[in-house]
């Protein structure tokens, strides 16, 4: 079978699963890249004539672009869910992913905002107006829940309940993270904010998080948010001043605070708990030993 119609009949099958559209886009875009490779370089467009020696060579040609050992990973995993939908066709009968093993990561340490970062963060949107109002729920909706920046942009005010959240999540599923006194302050008052700002005539998309023309947030948008507080708050420059920094920020602090990995991964809504792993492995070596040093065993005798 050719490995264009099977790129086709896979996507499709994507859009059946109800992937997102932008995960289907990514999917098509790597996979044609692929296809272009085997296509051009190998002189195979046949599902069935791919070899494992194709992969790794494709796989050495990306190293020697300097791509990073995660970009490589990922584009892996894509190639090994299109192959898998191969097997299941019964278009091949072993898929060549079988042998091909994922490039070693490197133990990465990611800096995270600190208490007082956070304090400083939320504290510099102070104001009254509209915009001070929203932008602190939403630095606090970011540091109390851990959402993903997709998610609060389509969360909507009904999803928002007296004590947790509802958050639509990738793949289509839904999880309920606790909401703390704090950030239903917050929010409360940047819900009456609104209704004042817009003069009771609300947008009609839905949207919690507005912009000021009463349009959905953009990720740049947001993003931007957490940059000019953190510049205003003075984080320090290693660490990374955006939304995934902030849910990074969240998930160290929880599992300093005790939680075990398996609630960590629900409220995260991780698809299993090994990417929830990356976290604590991305803790830095003087916060391993300040934790370990405070649930001693012989400290508690």
């Amino acid at each position: 079978m050719l490995l264009s119609d099977a790129c086709t009949e896979y996507l499709f099958s994507c859009q059946v699963r109800r992937l997102s559209p932008k995960t289907i886009d990514n999917y098509r875009k790597q996979i044609l890249h692929w296809q272009r490779y085997l296509d051009e370089v190998c002189s195979v467009q046949e599902v069935e004539k791919v070899r494992p020696i194709h992969i790794k060579n494709f796989i050495s040609m990306r190293q020697q672009d300097h791509r990073k050992p995660a970009y490589i990973n990922d584009l892996l995993k894509v190639f090994r869910s299109f192959y898998n939908y191969c097997v299941e066709e019964s278009y091949v009968e072993v898929s060549p992913l079988a042998k091909v093993k994922n490039v070693k990561q490197p133990k990465v340490i990611i800096n995270t905002f600190t208490l007082t970062d956070i304090k400083r963060m939320i504290a510099f949107y102070c104001g009254n107006d509209f915009l001070s109002v929203r932008n602190r729920a939403i630095l606090a909706a970011f540091f109390d829940s851990g959402i993903r920046c997709a998610e609060l942009m389509n969360l909507t005010d009904d999803k928002i309940k007296e004590d947790y959240m509802l958050i639509h999540g990738k793949g289509d599923k839904e999880r309920v993270v606790p909401k703390s006194p704090f950030l239903s302050k917050c929010i409360l008052r940047y819900q009456r904010a609104r209704t004042s700002y817009f003069a009771g005539k609300l947008p009609p998309q839905g949207y919690t998080f507005l912009s000021r023309t009463g349009q959905k947030l953009t990720h740049e948008a947001v993003a931007e948010i957490v940059r000019e507080a953190a510049k205003a708050a003075g984080v320090d420059k290693n660490v990374r001043a955006s939304p995934h920094t902030c849910r990074h920020t969240f998930a160290q602090l929880q599992l300093k605070d005790g939680i075990d990995l398996y609630t960590l991964s629900r409220l995260m809504g991780h698809e299993n708990i090994a990417v929830t792993q990356r976290y604590l492995h991305g803790m830095k070596d003087d916060d391993i030993l300040q934790e370990g040093n405070k649930h001693s065993p012989l400290m508690r005798l």
